[in-house]
């Protein structure tokens, strides 16, 4: 799959907060420091994602988007 945005950066899910629309995934990147991506519920169950998985982070302006391969 291809993406516009360049920068990658490897990250394990560390909690899923669901909601009723929107969803939050906190991440621990490699290194110190930690990321969060707020993202829709629908996103959330398509991409199956849960604690413990490894995940690409892809940053775009204020977007993190995550990508499950």
């Amino acid at each position: 799959m291809k993406y516009g945005a360049r920068n990658r950066i490897t990250a394990k899910v560390t909690k899923v907060k669901k909601g009723d629309v929107m969803s939050q995934v906190e991440l621990d990147v490699v290194g110190k420091a930690t990321m969060a991506s707020v993202l829709t519920t629908d996103s959330l169950k398509e991409l199956g994602l849960k604690p413990g998985d490894k995940v690409q982070l892809i940053v775009k302006a204020i977007h993190v988007l995550v990508v499950k391969e």
